[in-house]
């Protein structure tokens, strides 16, 4: 595999990948990663930071959650503290939209997160969380130990369910919710809706299938970084910021509950990287149009329930019932 070549002036952004022999080799302290706790896509690849043990090999800054204007994301400065959020340590950015001119001064896409950006090169590697979610796990396993190395989010045993199930975990779930929330129109809200949990509903009964304690039975993957990143987030925010109220997770879907409590409180990497102060104030402080007031909710309360059930036989699949939901659902 080999890094496609950036064209300057693009909105594709950047599709490098780290590996040994290529373009950008896998060495310690040499990458950069810009993120934000409360994006779900950045958050799937701090993930991968946590589980693989990287912290000490891949560098770490954090951008604000809000607000985000023609700059795109800010740093905190010494006058605009806030707390998780880092200064720029590489280049003392105001904005995250510096760093990728410092690539690109003609780029034209958006000024996302997350950004991998290669401090020996003096340039951006990746800012695709898909790609990165897919093969920064084994990136870095020639100079991590054995134990750690193994770890494997796409073990060869689990390929074909992983790509069968990814297309519509990301399209109506993970992009589900914001299909519903930047809805425009009724008949857009309603039908996003609907559909986000016809998928919730099938993904519950999978998971009683497969019988826990992860997505696809006992092997953890990276289905499970996947879906985590936006069900950690929909009762405290999706159900109310986005209008996805026709269930939550912890009332409507006991298995898909039981997963969360068991990742959020046992499985490292998953609480460490969970920071909802950040995710709270990110939806609520920043979508003027959805919340013209910012006003954030207190709850719910514990933003992840606890009481892990270890005999997943005890559980029953449940779902949501509402007509056009099953109906949608039946025809999937």
């Amino acid at each position: 595999m080999t890094a496609d070549i950036h064209k300057k002036g693009t909105d594709d952004g950047w599709h490098g990948v780290i590996e040994e022999g290529g373009e950008f080799p896998p060495e310690k302290d040499r990458y950069h990663l810009y993120i934000g706790l409360f994006c779900p896509f950045a958050h799937r690849v701090n993930l991968v930071r946590h589980i693989k043990h990287l912290q000490n090999i891949i560098t770490l800054d954090v951008v604000k959650p809000y607000p985000k204007d023609g700059g795109g994301w800010r740093f905190p400065s010494l006058n605009d503290e806030y707390p998780g959020a880092t200064v720029d340590s590489l280049f003392g950015s105001k904005f995250l939209s510096e760093v990728y001119f410092k690539d690109d001064p003609e780029y034209k896409g958006k000024y996302s997160v997350p950004l991998l950006w290669d401090k020996k090169a003096g340039r951006i590697v990746n800012n695709e969380s898909a790609e990165m979610l897919r093969w920064l796990p084994n990136a870095f396993n020639a100079v991590l130990s054995p134990e750690v190395a193994k770890i494997d989010l796409y073990p060869s045993d689990f390929r074909s369910q992983i790509d069968s199930l990814t297309p519509w975990i990301q399209s109506w779930i993970n992009a589900g919710v914001y299909k519903a929330g930047f809805a425009r129109t009724q008949e857009d809200y309603s039908g996003a809706c609907i559909h986000l949990f016809a998928h919730l509903n099938k993904l519950e009964a999978i998971l009683k299938q497969n019988g826990g304690p992860y997505v696809l039975g006992k092997t953890l993957t990276e289905l499970d970084l996947r879906v985590y990143a936006t069900i950690v987030r929909f009762d405290t925010v999706y159900v109310q910021h986005f209008k996805t109220n026709l269930g939550t997770i912890r009332h409507d879907y006991p298995v898909l509950n039981n997963w969360l409590k068991n990742v959020y409180w046992s499985v490292q990497g998953f609480r460490e990287t969970t920071d909802f102060k950040h995710i709270k104030e990110n939806y609520t402080k920043s979508h003027g149009d959805i919340n013209p007031l910012a006003i954030t909710p207190l709850g719910p309360y514990p933003e992840v329930e606890s009481e892990y059930e270890e005999d997943w036989s005890k559980l029953e699949a449940g779902e949501v019932k509402y007509p056009d939901v099953l109906e949608a659902q039946s025809k999937l």
